[in-house]
């Protein structure tokens, strides 16, 4: 049988939008369980945390990149392999301070939030998309990168852009091999 060369994309795009809705089921029901916002984001990023730790090997299996030397190196992968790869969006790198382990993802869409308008008012300190926050930080540590990530910008809050931080906490030690 031949296919369509458009059925590939065709069935990329229903899977994705079956995982947004999914998504937002998922964070609906968060917020039925739990009645503080920040109960709920911190179910978010521990379910994220645990994705990160697994979808690492995926991605390296994956995506053939080499081992990167500076924080800026792996900000960059980040955003222009994984979330490529992963959301289907590049977002923009920025450093955010003179010592080079502060950098902002800068998301102009957001494909989790595809069919959110707003957040309800009486929901305004929770952190929708936290999911990647600990998606992020459970990939890092796996390479052995200890970092925190939040979302400094939001547009469900009403923000112009989304944007999430990443601060390196520590360098990898360099281990040094006795014979």
């Amino acid at each position: 049988m031949s296919r369509s060369p458009g059925r590939k994309q065709e069935n990329h795009k229903i899977s994705r939008e079956l995982f947004v809705l999914t998504y937002g089921a998922l964070v609906a029901q968060l917020c039925k369980d739990y009645e503080k916002d920040e109960d709920v984001n911190a179910c978010l990023d521990k379910m994220g945390y645990s994705i990160g730790i697994r979808l690492i090997d995926d991605f390296l299996a994956r995506s053939a990149v080499k081992k990167c030397r500076s924080y800026s190196e792996t900000a960059d992968v980040i955003a222009q392999v994984a979330f490529k790869m992963y959301l289907g969006v590049t977002p923009s790198v920025s450093c955010s301070n003179t010592t080079g382990n502060e950098f902002s993802l800068i998301l102009d869409k957001n494909p989790l939030v595809d069919f959110v308008e707003e957040l309800p008012a009486e929901r305004a300190s929770l952190c929708y998309c936290n999911l990647l926050c600990g998606v992020i930080r459970g990939a890092l540590e796996m390479v052995h990168l200890a970092a925190e990530v939040s979302f400094l910008q939001d547009r469900l809050k009403g923000d112009a852009v989304t944007e999430i931080g990443i601060t390196f906490l520590r360098k990898p030690e360099d281990r040094k091999h006795r014979r």
